[in-house]
């Protein structure tokens, strides 16, 4: 958390080297001295490169001092000597061809080993193509900061300031050719405004791109020239705009605060009371930036497209379709690659859309953009484009592995201006599906909610890959066989019989008429509360009933305690029947019983169910999907 400001600024004005010095060896980064002088951050760094007053950077040993090392780190000080003299600086910049690196900083939800893998390839790449490669990250538990993966490595905070010093220290000898700002996430992406007024080369896509396609005014100008639609929206700066614009766009609504991660702050609202209880919390996420409020578009299927581009051409990497529905961040859903339901009509349609933004945004390297489609499955569904991220994603180490394709490393070389059309990429289709799923922290914290939203919870991923067979009309029985790999992987453990309970939310029960009926096909005793029971059997299903938590006992939860039930299928939505709820889902975590509260979810854990019982999953050595 930021210090409040100093309630009477002082003057820095006026004062010499020596205090300025001291202030920063006291550990007062710019940022603090500018609030506390009533300044900006770039007027207080202005005064102190006037003074002189510049860090040194002095190395790490990673040999002990046994023997002179090649491989030493650098860190920043301000630290003067016991007589006031400033320390020599130990950088030793060489004076090669070099990029520099912008990691992703400490590994949190939203922002992790992911980008980390991307910044590794960079350096990898830059390797190839004889460039020096400078990493700078902050993290000690990263491969980016392994002594041997780039050339020279920086441990410094991503911060405008920690930054743009060793920039100029590596620009005092060599050539920089950029500094490479897409593969870190939002943390470094967010420093190129500071790096082009510093008049720091950025590599690939220009800040002027950058900023089209976070401001969300200029973004939907470009879209409706170029025909794309994007749901009803609107920005918000208080709670009372706020409102008109929820009533304008109509509820329900989606709060998303502007430049977060991992999807911090973001809820769905349904309505004025929610609104007003959730607002506020979004605008401190958001700081000076405005709030976003976009239609949320109920039981839309989400997509997410990762594509490689250059000034001449687009290579869309991957197409990935999220099990679970639109409204769940997109690093907690499920995802196949390629999609498993989409027609090839509609994976044309957002290959075609993404290659259009790609040259409206004149993107040059990685890029993802997320869609959402109403009715995915009718004759002519609608594609809204909800974001684009001229950077790379968290998907970009997924669709790497599907395709056998180092998209990352390709990135980094196409930004250093190597042509993608050199690499001789094709769409050609593929004989096999690959299934990413999320893996959850819930266990670990106790009173914690396992159900999935906008906000992103999730802490690592797994992949399940399995190919389509001779004999097999389609890919559905190879997305059966790969779903129930990801779950393994992911630790859990599906029933291949026993008890199945659901209880879902009123809009999901004509939905969950399939699942259930899937799981008596299978063997399965189904029993369901109230609401569900009643649903399900007027379908003709027969299906047990079972008392809810709250209306006596015994009730769905002592049941799961006494080990009667093994699978759990529960979706739920309002803030009372969440908290009824609760301690269902709870159990079921505690109980090691595998949970669903996603519809979409749950009929694919069915499907991946059936090809447990058919015992046709199979493994192959890595060789064999390169």
């Amino acid at each position: 958390a930021v210090p409040p400001p100093h309630p009477q600024p002082f003057p820095l004005q006026g004062k010499g080297a020596s205090e300025v010095r001291r202030l920063k060896s006291m550990g007062f980064s710019d940022a603090r001295l500018a609030q506390l002088t009533g300044t900006t951050e770039r007027e207080v760094r202005k005064l102190r490169r006037a003074l002189n007053v510049r860090p040194v950077f002095k190395r790490i040993d990673t040999c002990a001092a046994e023997f002179a090392s090649a491989t030493a780190y650098m860190y920043s000080t301000y630290e003067t000597g016991a007589l006031g003299q400033v320390p020599v600086c130990e950088s030793q910049p060489t004076d090669r061809k070099k990029a520099i690196i912008l990691g992703g900083g400490p590994n949190r939800i939203g922002q992790g080993i992911e980008f980390d893998y991307c910044c590794c390839h960079a350096a990898f790449a830059f390797a190839d193509i004889g460039v020096e490669s400078i990493m700078v990250n902050c993290n000690p538990e990263t491969v980016s900061t392994d002594y041997d993966t780039s050339d020279r490595l920086y441990f410094e905070p991503l911060t405008a300031e920690d930054v743009l010093e060793l920039i100029a220290v590596e620009q005092s000898k060599g050539e920089l050719i950029g500094c490479v700002v897409q593969f870190g996430g939002q943390t470094p992406l967010k420093l190129a405004h500071a790096l082009h007024e510093d008049g720091v080369p950025i590599l690939g896509t220009s800040l002027d791109s950058i900023d089209l396609a976070e401001d969300r005014e200029r973004f939907q100008v470009m879209l409706n020239d170029i025909g794309l639609l994007q749901p009803p929206n609107g920005l918000a700066r208080s709670p009372e705009e706020a409102a008109r614009e929820a009533d304008r766009v109509g509820y329900p609504v989606v709060l998303r605060p502007s430049y977060v991660l991992g999807g911090r702050g973001m809820m769905i609202v349904h309505d004025r009371e929610q609104l007003d209880r959730y607002v506020h919390e979004a605008m401190r996420v958001s700081g000076e930036d405005p709030v976003l409020i976009d239609h949320y578009l109920n039981r839309a299927t989400e997509v997410d497209v990762d594509a490689l581009c250059d000034d001449d051409t687009v290579f869309v990497a991957g197409v990935l379709e999220h099990i679970e529905e639109a409204g769940v961040h997109s690093g907690d859903s499920a995802c196949s690659m390629p999609p498993w339901s989409l027609s090839d009509a509609t994976v044309a349609e957002l290959k075609r859309q993404t290659e259009a933004m790609a040259r409206a945004l004149k993107v040059r390297g990685l890029m993802n953009v997320q869609f959402a489609i109403e009715e995915p499955h009718s004759a002519n569904p609608r594609i809204f484009v909800l974001e684009v991220n001229p950077r790379a994603s968290r998907t970009a180490p997924f669709v790497a592995k599907t395709i056998g394709v180092p998209v990352a490393s390709i990135a980094a070389k196409v930004m250093a201006g190597v042509p993608l059309s050199s690499f001789g990429l094709t769409d050609a289709p593929y004989d096999h599906i690959a299934v990413k799923e999320a893996v959850f922290p819930f266990a670990r914290f106790a009173g914690v909610d396992t159900v999935l939203g906008p906000e992103m919870r999730s802490t690592g991923e797994v992949m399940g890959l399995d190919f389509k067979r001779p004999g097999e009309a389609d890919m559905a029985p190879a997305f059966a066989r790969a779903f129930a790999k990801s779950q393994i992987g992911g630790g859990t453990r599906l029933p291949t019989g026993g008890c199945a309970f659901i209880s879902v939310k009123d809009d999901d029960k004509p939905f969950a008429v399939e699942v259930a009926a899937l799981l008596l096909k299978q063997g399965f005793e189904v029993i369901a509360t109230g609401g569900t029971h009643a649903h399900l059997t007027a379908q003709g299903l027969p299906v047990g009933f079972v008392k809810k938590v709250l209306e006596g006992r015994p009730n769905i939860v002592d049941a799961m305690k006494n080990g009667d039930v093994q699978l759990v299928i529960n979706t739920t939505e309002g803030k009372q029947s969440l908290q009824d709820s609760f301690s269902l889902r709870r159990t079921a975590l505690m109980q090691k019983i595998p949970y669903y509260t996603t519809i979409a979810g749950a009929l694919a854990a069915a499907q991946g169910i059936g090809a447990i019982q058919a015992d046709t999953l199979e493994v192959r050595p890595i060789q064999a999907y390169a």
